[in-house]
């Protein structure tokens, strides 16, 4: 996820990516989403398990910023919010 200048990213894990990203757009939970004002789903991933979404998770948590990016503008260049594709 990112703020509508595309400028600070999110990655995070969830058992219901609908559910989760509306949190986030009406700022019902405290914390980095909230403070940055992050409310817009650029890409996303399905796993068949939480183990693996897990694991998918902290790769890209550990990658560069630059990388994450990369795969954003690869799949969604134009950064149009996906919310509404769910």
């Amino acid at each position: 996820m990112t703020n509508k200048h595309n400028n600070v990213l999110y990655v995070g894990v969830t058992s219901n990516l609908q559910k989760r990203v509306y949190e986030h757009k009406h700022k019902l939970v405290d914390g980095f989403t909230k403070n940055y004002n992050i409310d817009k789903l650029v890409y996303y991933e399905v796993s068949d398990n939480i183990e693996s979404a897990i694991l998918r998770e902290k790769q890209f948590k550990a990658g560069s910023r630059k990388n994450k990016m990369e795969l954003i503008i690869k799949t969604n260049p134009d950064f149009n919010d996906l919310y509404d594709t769910l």
